[in-house]
């Protein structure tokens, strides 16, 4: 669980508490990393998985592997797969020394749309935590997915008009908490599109919008977040539902304002638990 996600739960006079999280977690308390470093990393990731050969990543020798949020080993990942990238992109947070990168694979053999989160100690990368959706997952459609993706504006935000840490995880976390409670306000931009495992919610025009079809009792829990300013991105990776199916969901936000939202969600159960072809939007 990352720190923006703890000291929300932290009182007053608990220092210890928060002492033996930063333990449990030693990246945490390394000094911040370079963009570069970070960039660095995704690419050896790039290059590892189009080659289906993990060691072209710098990893740690007890680099831990996490996948569909269960431990797992290297030597089972999908690492050892070569995959036809045919886009990525990436979330740097040099703050918690953790990048995310979105993958797109839609070789007609076995397709896929990846999320991948590495966290970097001292230039290794010490954890990969792979996400992978395919057929059978929620919405997925990696043909879908790519014809969508790369065409949005992800791009650098001017340093005057960045929002800050505190505003993208605010933004974000209320976007998941609404799931729950449709009381909670949820700083919507427009206009604002949603891509869902391959279902994209507007029309290309300046009304689309992302606010319909919310539903409420929904949880998402055991969320981690990965934030990089400079692209007014954050990424939450959690639990959907009491099912427990791993979930992303990445934002674009500008001006503190929601205009962009991609979700990937694995259903290890069939339709992740939901009745019949429909749920709720997500």
């Amino acid at each position: 669980m990352k720190p923006e996600a703890v000291t929300r739960r932290i009182l007053p006079g608990s220092a210890a508490i928060l002492v033996a999280v930063l333990m449990a977690h030693p990246a945490q308390a390394q000094t911040a990393c370079t963009r570069a470093q970070l960039q660095t990393a995704v690419d050896n990731y790039i290059a590892a998985q189009g080659k289906g050969i993990p060691t072209a990543m710098k990893l740690a020798a007890a680099a831990r592997y996490i996948e569909n949020m269960q431990a797992s080993t290297l030597d089972k990942s999908i690492l050892h797969t070569p995959l036809k990238i045919d886009f990525h992109r990436s979330l740097l947070d040099t703050s918690a020394c953790e990048t995310f990168t979105e993958v797109i694979v839609t070789d007609k053999t076995h397709p896929y749309v990846l999320g991948v989160r590495q966290r970097v100690v001292l230039g290794q990368v010490s954890e990969v935590d792979a996400m992978i959706t395919d057929q059978g997952d929620w919405l997925f459609n990696a043909d879908n997915y790519l014809k969508y993706s790369p065409g949005e504006n992800w791009g650098v935000i001017p340093a005057a008009a960045r929002d800050t840490r505190d505003t993208l995880s605010a933004a974000a976390n209320a976007y998941e908490d609404a799931f729950l409670d449709n009381a909670v306000s949820v700083p919507w931009g427009m206009p604002c599109n949603r891509l869902e495992g391959g279902i994209r919610t507007g029309k290309g025009t300046p009304e689309d919008s992302c606010t319909g079809g919310l539903p409420s009792g929904m949880i998402f829990s055991s969320r981690r977040l990965i934030i990089d300013p400079e692209i007014g991105a954050a990424v939450i990776l959690s639990k959907f539902t009491t099912n427990d199916q791993p979930d992303s969901h990445l934002f674009r936000v500008e001006n503190g304002r929601i205009r962009l939202v991609h979700t990937l969600t694995v259903c290890t159960i069939p339709n992740c638990g939901f009745p019949g072809r429909a749920a709720p939007a997500r």
